[in-house]
């Protein structure tokens, strides 16, 4: 839940940019987009095994260009 304290001198404008930045942060939209319909377990599983391929190729890759330097 986001919650927006005011402070003394704050503008409408201020607020409204430090809310959205937090509402952001915190994922709310695509929580409910998840929630939205209804996914079997076994879909759960498939695609959270997908993002986890994807983040090993992306680690991968981030240390492979460490290695390969090129001499000039």
């Amino acid at each position: 839940m986001v919650v927006i304290t005011r402070r003394s001198g704050e503008t409408k404008d201020s607020m409204f940019r430090k809310f959205s930045r937090l509402f952001m942060d915190e994922n709310v939209i695509d929580e409910l987009r998840k929630k939205q319909y209804y996914r079997k377990p076994s879909l759960k599983k498939r695609e959270d095994a997908k993002d986890l391929m994807k983040a090993r190729a992306r680690r991968k890759r981030g240390r492979m260009g460490f290695f390969r330097r090129r001499d000039k």
